[in-house]
C-alpha cells in the first residue's frame, strides 16, 4: 500500500530536526535547529508550543518525568525545564572547539543519550560520537567526523546505526547495552547519492528495519537489517532531515524538513509531514 502524506503543521521551520515521540504523554516534539526553538503538538498537530533555547540547537529527549528535555544545543548539553523553560548546564563536551555545535541525538534502552558533534561548516573532521548516561558520565564512542547524524538502534539495542553525513555511508557498531560502549564498526549500507541526496535522520520500526531521510533529494528510504533497499517513499518536498514514528498507534512516520538555503527553496519546505505506512 502506498504511503498517505499529508502535512501536519506548516510553520516553515528554518532547519526542522529531531522528532521525537512521547508515548506516555502521546506528544510529538521536535526543534527548529537554526532558529533554536523546541516544538510540541499532539499527534494531530494540535495544543502546538514552543520554547526559545536562545542558541542552535541539534536534537533533543524527554526527561523520564515529562518535566524538562536534555538538549544538545551548540554550547553544550542543556536540561530544559518545560513549565519555566529555563536551561541548566549538564557538560560542555568541547569547551575548546568553537566551531563545532552538538547535532543528531537519541536515547538508548537503558536512558543514556547518544548524540554527536559535527564542525558547523561541514569540513572539518573535528566531530565526536558521545553518550552522556543518567549519572552524568560522558564517553566518548567515535572521533574523526565531520557531520553526526542518524543515530538509532535496532529493536534488541544491541546495535547502533550512525551516519557521518558526507561519508556516504551508514554505520552499524555492536552497542553494549551494559557499558554503553560500541566495537566493531562496519557499513551498514551505502547512500544512493545519484540525486544529490545525502545521509541525515533516521529511525528503526519494530522489524528491524532502518529508516532515513535523504536531504536534498526528497526521498525517504526503508533499509532491510541486512542493509539492502527496500522501499523509497518521495516526498513532496526536497529537504527531508529527519523522521520519527509515533502516534496512539506507532504506526505514523512523522518527518520534518528544513526551509533555509543552499539550494532553491521550495515552497513547502519547512513543514512537518507525516505518512502512514
Amino acid at each position: 500500500m502506498g504511503a498517505k502524506i499529508e502535512v501536519l503543521l506548516d510553520i516553515k521551520t528554518t532547519l526542522g530536526e529531531g522528532p521525537v515521540w512521547d508515548a506516555e504523554a502521546q506528544r510529538l516534539h521536535w526543534v527548529d535547529s537554526a532558529d533554536g526553538r523546541i516544538f510540541r503538538s499532539t499527534s494531530l498537530g494540535s495544543e502546538l508550543r514552543a520554547w526559545e533555547v536562545g542558541e542552535p540547537i541539534g536534537s533533543i529527549a524527554v526527561g523520564a518525568d515529562n518535566t524538562y528535555f536534555v538538549a544538545a544545543l551548540k554550547s553544550g548539553l542543556y536540561r530544559i525545564d518545560m513549565e519555566s523553560g529555563s536551561k541548566e548546564l549538564l557538560i560542555n563536551p568541547e569547551p575548546d572547539s568553537p566551531n563545532n555545535r552538538l547535532n543528531d541525538g537519541k536515547v538508548d534502552r537503558r536512558g543514556r543519550f547518544v548524540f554527536g558533534s559535527m564542525d558547523t561548516l561541514e569540513e572539518e573532521t573535528s566531530g565526536k560520537l558521545y553518550s552522556y548516561d543518567v549519572e552524568g558520565r560522558l564517553n566518548v564512542l567515535d572521533t574523526g567526523i565531520i557531520c553526526s547524524n542518524g543515530p538509532c538502534f535496532s529493536p534488541d539495542g544491541s546495535v547502533l546505526y550512525f551516519s557521518d553525513t558526507w561519508t556516504g555511508e551508514i554505520w552499524s557498531y555492536d552497542y553494549d547495552l551494559i557499558s554503553g560502549d560500541v566495537s566493531s564498526r562496519s557499513t551498514f549500507a551505502k547512500v544512493d547519492t545519484s540525486r544529490g541526496g545525502a545521509a541525515d535522520g533516521a529511525t528503526v520500526d519494530s522489524e528491524g528495519y532502518l529508516w532515513q531521510a535523504l536531504v536534498y533529494s526528497g526521498t525517504i528510504v526503508r533499509y532491510s537489517p541486512e542493509g539492502f533497499v527496500d522501499r523509497v517513499i518521495e516526498m513532496p518536498v526536497l529537504k527531508v532531515t529527519s523522521l520519527a514514528f509515533g502516534g496512539p498507534n506507532l504506526d505514523t512516520l512523522f518527518v520534518t524538513s528544513m526551509a533555509k538555503p543552499p539550494l532553491p527553496r521550495f515552497p513547502e519546505d519547512g513543514q512537518l509531514s507525516l505518512g502512514v505506512s
